[in-house]
Order: C-alpha cells, then structure tokens, then sequence
C-alpha cells in the first residue's frame, strides 16, 4: 500500500492539468475536420484528449469512415497543418494561462524537495511550459516521440519517472483525462485524477479542479 513517505516526485500531465491547452488542441482539430467535411461532435471533442497527434487525426477521419481514402504523405501533411495551426494559437499563452491553483501546488512541492516532471502527449510541451513561465520547476519534459507507445500505454509516465531517476511506486502522476490515468496506473504509479469524478474513477485520488489540488490532501489521502 501507497504511504506518502515513500513518495519521491510529481509527473505533469500538460494539457488540462498546467494549462487550458487542451481548446486550441480542439479548435485546431476541427478547422480539419471542417476542411475535411467532417462534422464536428462531443465525441470527437472528448475522444482526442490526452492522445497523440496522429491517433487525433485517426479517430477524427475514422468517424467519417474515410481514413483509408487517404495515404500516409497526405496523413502526415494534415496532422502538420494542424500543429502549425495550433502553435500559432499557444503562442499567444502567458503565465496567466496557468490554471487556477497549479503555481501553488508547484511552490509547495518545490518548497518540499519533490522533484518534478512533464508527461505529455504534446511534443510541444518545452514551448508551452516556456510561454507560461514554469520550466525552471521541471527536472525535464518527456519526449512522445522516443516512448514506443502513447497514452493510454504506461510508456510515457515510466519515462516521467526513469527523468527523476525514480522508481514508479516513489511518483504521483496528475492527468485530466481517462487515457492518462490509465498510463499512470499502467506505468505502477500513483493516479490523481483532476476533474469529473466518475470518467475519471480509476484513479486513485480525485480533485474536481486543479484549484483544489494541494499537496496536504494527496498526503493523508496516502497516509489513510
């Protein structure tokens, strides 16, 4: 069983945990999908959060059921158009785009010794941390590109923990969405879950905003 002694280090989602990135990712998405005619839906909406750029682009042309109507060239230039179109809409983040309550919550683990680290699907993570200000709080960013497998595979929140030099069981894992949760528990870590309480019940802590993320309830949450 999980004791908070034991707990060496934090591993960041990004998108929805650190920051509200997750709409550009969305509104990036579907100028694509409009191009495509494609219609835009909830499902999408929810379907391509946490996941990588290509698994987006797949779910996206899978629900018009014309991925095979495109090669891989074409796949790769739409997933590009999207990327050029979604750093042009983070370029405009500042540190006031922190979400509520993370410049604390990093302060206080900071304060305590805790190292941290970033575990995200974005491979444009050092840019954003950078707009926001926050780099120096992060041992190092994980690269999507070098894990064999994204989220909801363990491969990226083991990589968050072996940048710590850490074992998986000494590290929290903090993600807003069902994939991630699933990597973090996949990957033997423990899951704090931050927002819908029941899409996200496979985690082993629950917060309903990152503005009730604090580090003296993660610790008697473990030391129960």
């Amino acid at each position: 069983m999980a004791n908070f002694d034991t707990i060496k280090g934090f591993a960041f989602d990004l998108d929805g945990v650190l920051a509200d990135t997750a709409r550009f990712h969305s509104q990036a998405w579907r100028q694509i999908a409009e191009e495509l005619h494609i219609p835009w839906s909830e499902e999408l909406e929810s379907g391509i959060k946490g996941i990588d750029r290509m698994s987006s682009l797949m779910l996206i042309l899978n629900s018009a059921g014309v991925a095979d109507k495109y090669t891989e060239a074409e796949k790769e230039t739409l997933a590009t158009r999207k990327n050029d179109h979604y750093k042009e809409l983070i370029s405009t983040l500042t540190p006031d785009d922190v979400l509520p309550g993370m410049h604390e919550f990093l302060a206080d683990l900071k304060a305590n010794n805790l190292t941290m680290s970033i575990a995200s699907a974005s491979k444009n993570a050092p840019f954003i941390l950078d707009k926001l200000q926050i780099s120096d709080y992060f041992v190092g960013v994980v690269d999507p590109s070098k894990v064999k497998a994204g989220k909801p595979a363990p491969d990226i929140f083991a990589e968050a923990a072996k940048i710590l030099d850490l074992q998986p069981e000494e590290v929290v894992g903090l993600e807003d969405s069902e994939a991630g949760i699933t990597s973090i528990n996949e990957a033997g870590e423990i899951s704090v879950g931050i927002g819908d309480a029941m899409q996200l019940h496979a985690a082993k802590i629950n917060f309903a905003s990152t503005n009730d993320v604090n580090l003296a309830q993660i610790k008697a949450h473990l030391n129960w």
